[in-house]
């Protein structure tokens, strides 16, 4: 009888099934039907609210036959609040499943309030630990029909839930495969309205996800789970996970520029909409770390910076912009891991030619994106200086979850030296 060995041998690739291209949000009824919604808890972005949009979705939506609970009351980067008023109206509301339309924070939202409504408890009863109970899923959820209005937060196709945790100074999330939506419509069209300083950080989140899903630790590398349902949602880099992040990568290079630079260049933010949804199934599997890890602190612990396009009700740093102001740094980090990989990657966003050991190819090539499509110039523009750093290597320390996948593990010194130099990219 032969022995199992003691590191992982298996992998797994799950995605939602998607419709995608310019017109697909027409198709929005009759997929909710399909999926036996009769009575759906809609998550509506407010600032789509009352817009041409908007309405004519919510017409599609009741031709099909559906009785819809309208809900707009969405915080951008949701907040344990926020989270817990979209429970509570769906609970009241007697839906039998969810729509989401609008960006990540519309979708997430969604997802959480869907689990509550399913599972009940709390939600810090299901977070991450060790900051939440990390309460397993006991079954599916009620179907969630995901049809985003950005082109990159992925969130349509990813098994996660992020929320801000103002009081604990980071943000965190929720992950398991049933949380992942029953279905996405995927319209270009959807994002015309969108933002230019939205548009580029969703991309970044959508390059960022693509690099660390691609640089991740090979699954191979990790310990064998004691059962199936031990194992980890983020397995580590496999060579399905790889397709799709690369190509996620390759969009991002080719797209995300002419995207940010034009709401009407519907084909560019297709594409990076694509890129978002390849990503989600890339990292899906595989795992995001670093960049992801040091992005919570920065996102949770002080709220004073005021992105440009976004709501000015609270202080926020939006997501792609908590995560990819730390990304060079990160990945000069792990280069030695896989110097191979990394030039590739660099090579997937640029489409140049690297020497094999260019440790700066990669974030040379994401420093060039950053500053083309105006991200923040590092962590210090966010609000932060030295003296913070203590409490950002404390707040990325806590997403074991995400580190754990990280092709070398960083130690809090090397966790410091990642944040200081990021300080200033330029």
């Amino acid at each position: 009888m032969s022995t199992l060995p003691d590191h992982e041998t298996l992998f797994t690739i799950e995605a939602t099934p998607v419709k995608f291209g310019p017109g697909a949000a027409a198709d929005a009824g009759w997929e909710a039907a399909r999926l036996g919604i009769r009575r759906a808890f809609v998550a509506l972005d407010p600032a789509l609210a009352g817009g041409e949009m908007a309405e004519r979705m919510l017409d599609s939506l009741r031709a099909a036959g559906l009785d819809l609970a309208v809900f707009t009351d969405i915080r951008v980067e949701p907040d344990l609040a926020s989270l817990e008023r979209a429970a509570a109206a769906a609970r009241e509301a007697g839906v039998d499943g969810f729509i989401a339309l609008g960006g990540g924070s519309t979708i997430d939202t969604a997802k959480v309030a869907n689990l509550l409504t399913t599972h009940g408890g709390g939600v810090m009863d299901y977070v991450n630990p060790p900051i939440g109970g990390g309460r397993p899923l006991p079954g599916p959820l009620r179907p969630l029909l995901a049809i985003p209005t950005t082109s990159g937060s992925g969130s349509e196709a990813t098994t996660v839930a992020i929320l801000d945790l103002p009081d604990l100074g980071v943000k965190s999330g929720i992950s398991h495969r049933y949380l992942r939506p029953a279905q996405a419509i995927v319209d270009p069209e959807l994002t015309r309205t969108a933002p230019a300083s939205v548009i580029a950080s969703a991309g970044l989140d959508v390059v960022c996800h693509a690099a660390e899903s691609l640089l991740s630790r090979p699954y191979t590398t990790r310990p064998r789970p004691a059962g199936p349902a031990e194992r980890p949602p983020y397995q580590g880099s496999n060579p399905v996970a790889d397709l799709w992040s690369a190509q996620a990568l390759r969009y991002g290079g080719q797209y995300l520029r002419r995207a940010v630079a034009g709401p009407d260049d519907v084909e560019a933010r297709g594409f990076m909409m694509l890129s978002a949804t390849m990503a989600g199934v890339g990292f899906g599997s595989a795992g995001v770390h670093i960049p992801h890890a040091c992005a919570y602190p920065i996102a949770g612990l002080r709220h004073t910076y005021h992105a440009p396009g976004y709501p000015r009700d609270h202080a926020f740093v939006p997501h792609g912009f908590s995560v990819i102001v730390t990304a060079p740094a990160a990945f000069r980090f792990t280069f030695d891991a896989d110097p191979a990989k990394h030039v590739y990657a660099a090579s997937l966003l640029t489409g140049q030619v690297y020497d094999p050991d260019d440790r700066e190819a990669l974030p040379n090539a994401l420093l060039a994106l950053m500053r083309d499509v105006g991200a923040p110039s590092g962590v210090a523009e966010l609000g932060y200086g030295e003296a913070d750093l203590p409490a950002l290597v404390a707040g990325a320390q806590k997403q074991q979850r995400l580190l754990a996948v990280a092709p070398r593990t960083p130690t809090a010194d090397d966790l410091e030296g990642i944040l200081r130099d990021s300080l200033h990219n330029w």
